[in-house]
């Protein structure tokens, strides 16, 4: 049987840590959709078109060491602006949700678009200075040269450019739960949507 944990929310609020540490505890895998926009993003870096990048794409592509990177970053938020890149992605996306036992995807349409019918739904956020914070300290200890005002500017255009395009737009399911990490330890919020989670599966 399928079960299917759809988490939604801007970058850097927490989502990839929370979806990792459920995804441990309760044995399902895990994808993060986001490095399907950031590999494909990376690949057009060599000269590909956007749709050419997404259809190209294999599981090698998502172990590359500069998908974090802010470049990557922003070019996946370019390509996923693109309504014929996103469809090119949503099969795989699909595919994975649906796999026997469980699954967590984590993304910006996945309670929205790729995944409407998930068991759970959650909407992950944090303030625009937390999540700047919290991103400028992952980036510092890579050793990127950035200071917290370049990645606050950064976040909050992606932010415009992910709630504005026109196909699979940033926004909360109408029928998720939205948590707000700003005031929250990650033993706290992983702790929450865990009773979400186990709440949901005794209801099935």
């Amino acid at each position: 049987m399928s079960f299917c944990v759809a988490i939604d929310g801007p970058a850097a609020a927490g989502k990839g840590t929370v979806s990792k540490a459920v995804s441990k505890h309760f044995g399902f895998p895990y994808l993060d959709t986001g490095l399907l926009y950031r590999a494909t993003g990376a690949k057009t870096f060599e000269g590909l078109t956007p749709l050419e990048a997404a259809e190209s794409l294999t599981t090698a592509d998502l172990e590359r060491d500069d998908l974090r990177s802010g470049d990557a970053g922003q070019a996946a938020s370019r390509v996923a602006a693109l309504p014929e890149v996103r469809s090119a992605l949503v099969d795989f996306q699909q595919a994975f949700a649906r796999r026997e036992g469980g699954a967590v995807l984590d993304g910006r349409d996945i309670g929205t678009v790729i995944c409407p019918d998930a068991e759970v739904k959650l909407y992950i956020t944090a303030s625009d200075e937390v999540r700047a914070q919290r991103r400028y300290a992952e980036l510092v200890a890579k050793g990127e040269n950035v200071t917290e005002e370049e990645v606050l500017a950064d976040l909050r255009e992606r932010d415009e450019r992910d709630s504005a395009r026109a196909t699979a737009p940033l926004k909360p399911a109408e029928d998720a739960t939205v948590i707000d990490t700003s005031e929250m330890s990650i033993d706290e919020a992983v702790a929450k949507v865990i009773a979400l989670i186990e709440a949901a599966q005794q209801a099935q």
